[in-house]
């Protein structure tokens, strides 16, 4: 019986001696962010607690696309944000919710119409989701958010002409971050 106690000790004390590493760090790409005129994207996340992490993200698009001679059309920008989640459960596994400020720079237009909008926005923005765990290292994040703010801007009657229709400031409230992610946490 002695012995069986010993054992049974020796095992408990192994057992606290060995602690798993958590992990701490994420860098993720939401894949649908290239389907928008392929504007690259990456977020950086730390997990300060079982429950809470913060985020470091950047959006990058330089592209200008021609329909003719004299015709083009962008969605350019670069944009920043910082932010923390919640996560119910633990961090990097099951659903999330987010709070992020942001700032974005931008030139847009030719897409629907000629008018081209040129500006900086910025302001705060909430998300939701939900992370699913594919192995020890690789995710997958499903998502939704939306953001809001001022919005400094210029307008022109036409992407190359180069003449103002108008300019100002203005709130804005724009759908953001529809997101299908790939993760990988160590």
């Amino acid at each position: 019986m002695r012995r069986c106690l010993f054992a049974f000790a020796v095992f408990v004390f192994a057992l606290q001696g060995f602690k798993a590493e958590a992990q701490r760090f994420s860098l993720s790409t939401n894949v649908l962010d290239y389907a928008c005129l392929g504007t690259m994207n990456i977020e950086g996340a730390y997990s300060v607690s079982r429950r809470w992490s913060l985020t470091l993200g950047a959006d990058y698009n330089p592209f200008t696309f021609r329909k003719g001679l004299s015709d083009q059309f962008q969605l350019r920008q670069q944009s920043y944000s910082i932010g923390a989640r919640l996560w119910p459960w633990h961090t990097w596994s099951g659903w999330w919710f987010a709070g992020k400020m942001r700032y974005q720079e931008y030139n847009s237009g030719g897409i629907v119409s000629s008018l081209t909008d040129e500006g900086d926005r910025a302001g705060l923005g909430m998300y939701a989701g939900y992370t699913y765990m594919l192995g020890s290292h690789f995710n997958l994040e499903f998502g939704l958010g939306v953001w809001g703010g001022v919005d400094w801007f210029t307008r022109y009657s036409c992407q190359s002409c180069g003449l103002t229709v108008g300019s100002g400031r203005r709130w804005f409230v724009l759908p953001d971050d529809i997101m299908i992610a790939l993760v990988y946490v160590f």
